[in-house]
């Protein structure tokens, strides 16, 4: 079977759905022989709201670039799914993918219970991971952290980022349920690196650790003075949790100059990232994410308003989302994500008029790339990683592969 054909197996899949538990992938892991080759790796685990991406993509680029082999884990992709599984900043090859792949459908085949799209994802990462003799694995959380699946993997070091409200149909409906859920990755006998956390997060998070008895270390921020790859006001304190997790597990090799160029030089696609002189592309797709856009905007282009192409999954909080965008938006064209879990037009513009954004303001279409073509100006697509992907596989000139997660 080709990639092609494998691919669209694996896509497949999705009609699982989302099935929270450790059960089925600790099997998984199992039967690929994974968990016994992870023994001597070190591995740092990233769980939070937002910023999990950003704080993987500063320590990944801190450890390689002081000559370690490193394996990286995150989703969703923005155009191809073989950017989820990098080592050493390179995507898995499409052959090495289609192997493991074709080994594990073969091994899921007649389970009663078959694994989702996720846990699939992360048993091809850590086998590959594994076979390439990485030396630091990083893994970026799905959702959660209790029941994710990559909470089947005991770590070196567990990173929490924000909380914030997000995927409350699976995790809560409230701060505090939403941070126990998170705090689940915290494991005894190892160290917990936490962001500046709400304080109902920070009293349930430090309860765990405190019960655990392991280290609840907050990040030291970072110099004012040194400049980082990734822009925005948010993303000095992701900066500072990658250095901290960094230097927690291999600091002997790290030299704060090299740290400094690492985080100049870091890249991570689609947060607040500048395309030419006019296209700012960012996957904002909830208020807290929604509000750093804001404030990063603000600072970036503080003379110039955005004009807006907006696409969302169901389930996103759009009326905390446009009430943060307001403020920096001039008019919003709405167009529906490729996914099966799109909102409409129609869904998406009455929330924003009911938000309070203006009704003359608003404009439709059903392409995304007419809307990059008809605007004029400086234009912010937000919404959705969906959307982003979208754009940059236009922009690319290349295919773009539709997921649901």
């Amino acid at each position: 079977m080709d990639y092609d054909e494998t691919i669209k197996w694996l896509y497949g899949t999705q009609l699982v759905g989302i099935k929270l538990g450790l059960g089925n992938v600790t099997r998984l892991l199992e039967d690929l022989s994974v968990k016994n080759d992870l023994v001597d790796r070190k591995i740092i685990h990233v769980a939070g709201t937002n910023g999990k991406g950003s704080v993987c993509a500063f320590s990944d680029r801190i450890l390689r670039d002081a000559g370690l082999r490193t394996g990286l884990f995150t989703s969703p992709h923005l155009i191809s799914y073989l950017e989820r599984i990098r080592v050493s900043g390179e995507m898995i090859p499409e052959a090495r993918a289609n192997e493991i792949l074709g080994d594990i459908r073969e091994l899921v085949e007649n389970w009663e219970t078959h694994p989702t799209f996720f846990e699939i994802s992360l048993a091809l990462a850590l086998r590959f991971f594994c076979d390439e003799d990485c030396e630091i694995i990083l893994l970026e959380t799905g959702m959660g952290g209790r029941l994710d699946a990559t909470n089947a993997v005991n770590a070196t070091v567990s990173v929490i980022t924000s909380i914030g409200l997000d995927h409350q149909q699976w995790l809560g409906e409230t701060i505090r349920e939403i941070a126990s859920e998170k705090a689940g990755i915290i494991k005894p006998e190892t160290p917990l690196i936490v962001a500046d956390l709400h304080p109902e997060a920070r009293d349930v998070v430090g309860r765990r650790a405190l019960t655990l008895g392991v280290p609840y270390i907050e990040a030291h921020p970072l110099p004012e003075e040194w400049p980082l790859g990734l822009k925005g006001p948010h993303q000095r304190e992701n900066a500072a949790l990658a250095v901290e997790a960094a230097c927690r597990v291999e600091g002997d090799r790290l030299t704060q100059e090299g740290i400094q160029k690492s985080l100049t030089d870091t890249s991570w696609p689609g947060r607040f990232e500048i395309i030419g002189e006019f296209l700012v592309l960012d996957g904002a797709h909830n208020e807290a994410s929604a509000l750093a856009l804001c404030v990063a905007w603000k600072e970036a282009f503080p003379e110039e308003s955005a004009q807006l192409i907006f696409g969302a999954a169901e389930s996103k909080d759009l009326d905390g989302i446009f009430r943060a965008l307001l403020p920096i938006v001039s008019s919003v064209t709405f167009v529906p994500i490729k996914s099966e879990r799109r909102l409409s037009v129609v869904e998406m513009s009455e929330a924003f008029i009911s938000a309070g954004g203006d009704p003359q303001k608003v404009n439709f279409t059903d392409s995304l790339e007419e809307a990059l073509a008809k605007l004029e100006g400086r234009q912010l697509v937000a919404g959705s990683l969906f959307l982003v992907g979208e754009a940059k596989s236009i922009l690319d000139g290349g295919e773009f592969e539709v997921s649901l997660q």
